[in-house]
């Protein structure tokens, strides 16, 4: 259900969310959390289709400040979205217009849920100081998007490391957890070996590969370097140099599934879609407190990276990086030896002449799979 209210007030607003919680009785009075979202009017729709996925996870009221039109007289435009047009959470969506998109904050305030927290999110262009903002300063965490931020990626990185504030985070970080998950798997497997250096390839214009290679400097403490693809391919791959030999993690790119290889070890085939932004929001509603982690890779990892001159083909070239080519066919490989086995795993036993005597099926499989075995011991033989 949507209902409009043009050229309104928030005593209205107010007034008429609580009207249709006693009308309808679709809207729960447990929300966790009143996420505020900051958004120019060509982004709002597919910003409030982001939070609605998100708030599945997590039932909160979403209250979407859209900067409409900064000109003309100033006047709030109302409209409450609730039941399969909310998913599980309210949906206030307030439009500002004239002098009014100055004042968020004082249009907010009287629609935020009592005593629950506030999260804040720029699904665009960031504030310089997150922190400092007059809707930012009332909540416990802060969400930006540095990819859709104007410029080199470097650049916006950098800004949030200087303005950085307890509490504050980004999707980016959040698009690498499942790198940084099968990374440390990897790790806590034998050999226990130190890691003597790492090397990232991802796109020039990826946070995430930024933050990923700092994570990784500050945690590994061993020298980190970056070496650029190709504009818009993400990460690529990991590589991770131990007295053992090499361990690398890659995902060719536009793809959904890596290949972890590593000496003595057999190669793998991961699940490593890219996550969308309703996963990486979710993600990141579910802590409130402040993100260490993020913090350590932003300010402290990220000034160690080192950025490499070489174009990731030069890289793969040199042996520097692993051959994505090469990952591309061993996972295809992999794919094929695993239909195989399959298939050879299977066992047909004849039906017996009474189906409906379960003893006689069990017996019948029994001598099946007896003979498939005796086989194989032949052959092996």
């Amino acid at each position: 259900m949507i209902v409009d209210l043009p050229s309104t007030t928030t005593a209205n607003i107010s007034k008429r969310l609580v009207r249709l919680r006693s009308e309808t009785g679709s809207m729960a009075l447990t929300r966790v959390l009143t996420l505020v979202v900051v958004v120019d009017e060509n982004d709002a729709d597919a910003a409030i289709e982001t939070a609605n996925d998100a708030s599945r996870q997590h039932p909160c009221r979403i209250i979407v400040v859209v900067i409409a039109n900064r000109r003309g007289t100033a006047r709030l435009d109302g409209q409450i979205r609730i039941g399969g047009d909310a998913g599980a959470s309210e949906v206030v969506v307030l439009r500002l217009f004239g002098p009014l998109a100055s004042h968020g904050r004082a249009v907010v305030t009287p629609l935020l849920l009592a005593d629950a927290p506030i999260v804040a999110w720029w699904p665009d262009e960031a504030p310089k100081s997150p922190a400092e903002d007059p809707i930012g300063e009332m909540a416990q965490r802060r969400i930006t998007d540095v990819s859709r931020s104007a410029g080199a990626s470097k650049a916006p990185l950098t800004r949030l490391a200087a303005h950085y504030s307890p509490g504050d985070t980004d999707l980016a970080w959040s698009r690498i957890t499942l790198w940084r998950a099968l990374l440390t798997a990897a790790l806590d497997q034998a050999p226990f070996e130190p890691v003597h250096s790492a090397t990232v390839t991802a796109a020039s214009d990826s946070p995430s590969g930024k933050l990923l290679a700092g994570w990784l400097a500050k945690r590994l403490a061993c020298p980190t370097t970056l070496v650029p693809s190709r504009a818009g391919t993400g990460v690529i791959s990991v590589r991770l140099e131990r007295p053992s030999g090499p361990l690398d993690l890659v995902r060719p790119q536009d793809g959904t599934t890596a290949t972890l290889s590593q000496p003595d070890q057999p190669e793998r085939t991961i699940a490593l879609p890219p996550r969308s932004d309703a996963e990486c929001l979710a993600d990141e509603l579910r802590r409130l407190d402040p993100d260490e982690v993020y913090e350590d890779a932003l300010r402290l990892g990220l000034p160690d990276v080192r950025f490499s001159r070489r174009t990731s083909t030069e890289a793969q070239r040199a042996g520097i990086t692993p051959s994505v080519a090469e990952s591309r066919e061993d996972a295809a490989r992999l794919r094929r030896e695993a239909k195989v086995n399959a298939s050879d795993a299977m066992v047909e036993a004849p039906m017996p002449e009474n189906v409906d005597d379960a003893d006689q099926v069990k017996k019948a499989s029994a001598r099946r799979l007896d003979e498939v075995r005796a086989e194989r011991t032949k052959k092996s033989s």
